[in-house]
């Protein structure tokens, strides 16, 4: 393993890989991600579950496929990703943007960079079954005959940092109401801590977390097994350092 941070080890495999946008924080800080606890407060997030739970007209989330002339296809297929995702209200997605303003300066000098554009606000909804296998957010993975990873394409070069805010908790318990989920944790699939073992977040409502959407921070969802897990994802450009 390879030390990236104060308490956190990258697998050597993925460190030796050509990978086009490398992109890392400092490596003295403790976590090479940014947790922000409490961005939104528990009334605003039940609001927006309970809006996205009432909500009848999901859309099937997608996944990018890299076709030989380069052309990216996304198409659903429900053995990567199980996900719903909606448009989250304009009242709401007026509200977020002006708290996160309120963190752009923090999360800007954590990531060295200069945020300037990003994508519309994704409301992705996780039920029972639910789940997204291993991705990295800008990048294809190349698998061989043997279905060891051997590289990544990147394909979505403007997405250089990615936000994931939760609207509702992860419970160790079974739950059976739309605020808290069991399962679902965040798996980052090449970071471990000194023990070795692997990097789970498991959030708490209100939560943000914030990572560089290069490879090395390939991550996936894993099933839930009960409940309901909101998440509002944005991906963002920007000027690095």
């Amino acid at each position: 393993m390879v030390q990236i941070s104060e308490k956190i080890y990258c697998d050597k495999m993925i460190m030796a890989l050509d990978i086009e946008k490398r992109l890392m924080p400092n490596p003295y800080y403790e976590y090479p991600y940014m947790i922000i606890k409490d961005f939104m407060n528990s009334s605003l997030a039940n609001e927006i579950t309970q809006s996205i739970y009432k909500n009848s007209n999901p859309t099937r989330a997608k996944v990018k496929t890299l076709l030989l002339n380069s052309i990216l296809n996304p198409t659903v297929n429900e053995e990567i990703r199980k996900t719903n995702i909606y448009d989250l209200e304009e009242l709401y997605a007026n509200i977020y943007q002006k708290l996160f303003e309120v963190h752009q300066a923090s999360i800007e000098r954590f990531f060295n960079i200069s945020l300037t554009l990003s994508t519309p606000i994704q409301s992705l909804e996780y039920e029972k079954g639910s789940f997204y296998i291993k991705h990295a957010d800008d990048s294809n993975e190349l698998i061989d005959k043997e279905g060891n990873s051997v590289g990544f394409q990147c394909v979505a070069p403007n997405r250089k940092l990615t936000s994931v805010l939760f609207t509702t908790s992860h419970s160790e318990e079974t739950s059976d109401d739309i605020y808290n989920f069991s399962g679902g944790e965040l798996l980052f699939n090449y970071l471990y801590d000194e023990d070795k073992n692997s990097i789970k977040f498991k959030p708490q409502q209100g939560d943000m977390i914030l990572f560089f959407s290069n490879p090395i921070f390939s991550h996936e969802v894993k099933e839930i097994t009960s409940g309901y897990r909101v998440s509002l994802v944005q991906w963002h450009n920007g000027i690095v350092y």
